[in-house]
């Protein structure tokens, strides 16, 4: 039992702190944090980290900053080529969509887990006849056995979500990838066809001998 528990833990240990990013053909130096003149509340560092996070108007590359403070994903700014084509302008708004997307539910999640965490130890606790705090004021830990079947319990009450989490996360990342690969043959195309028309007007533009 004591086995399945740690496996369990550990399991979600790796799970939880996934940190998945899509795929960038473009990727460039990341941004500095914002800096504050005191700490500031969890909700208000995020509000901080993706509202100032904004490359300057001449970058040319996507910009990827550092982690969320609740998401632990590090946000992306996609760049917005000159000319974007309407194939390239929806490849971009469902990666941003789909960023938005993956840094809410992990936000919400870790949330979710820090607060059961917290609730789980007070109670262990307190069974014992313990304060959270001993005489000393530190703040008292539960061993890896105990917390394991935190882990594992709540492995087991959020399994669904977390499935249909992963088909999700698939079914964006596989229309992203075919979006991608319509962007790059469109691309291609067009590189054909205009050095194809450059090479006729130099043609036509040739006096005749």
């Amino acid at each position: 039992m004591a086995a399945g528990a740690a496996a369990a833990a550990a399991t979600w240990r790796s799970f939880f702190l996934r940190a998945p990013l899509l795929p960038s053909p473009r990727l460039s130096a990341a941004c500095s944090r914002p800096s504050s003149s005191g700490p500031a509340a969890p909700q208000d560092r995020t509000a901080k980290v993706r509202n100032t996070f904004r490359p300057a108007a001449s970058s040319t590359h996507d910009w990827i900053g550092p982690p969320n403070p609740l998401s632990n994903l590090r946000p992306i700014v996609y760049h917005v080529p000159e000319n974007e084509s309407e194939l390239e302008r929806r490849l971009r708004h469902l990666r941003q969509e789909t960023e938005d997307w993956n840094h809410d539910f992990w936000t919400n999640q870790n949330i979710t887990f820090s607060k059961e965490k917290e609730v789980f130890i007070i109670s262990q606790l307190k069974a014992k006849g313990l304060t959270l705090r001993d005489e000393d004021g530190r703040r008292r830990t539960l061993s890896s056995e105990e917390m394991a079947e935190f882990y594992k319990s709540f492995l087991d009450k959020n399994r669904t979500r977390h499935a249909n989490y992963n088909k999700e996360w698939y079914r964006r990342n596989f229309t992203i990838t075919l979006l991608m690969a319509r962007v790059t043959l469109s691309s291609m195309w067009r590189t054909v066809t205009e050095r194809k028309s450059s090479s006729s007007s130099k043609n036509n533009s040739s006096p005749p001998t």
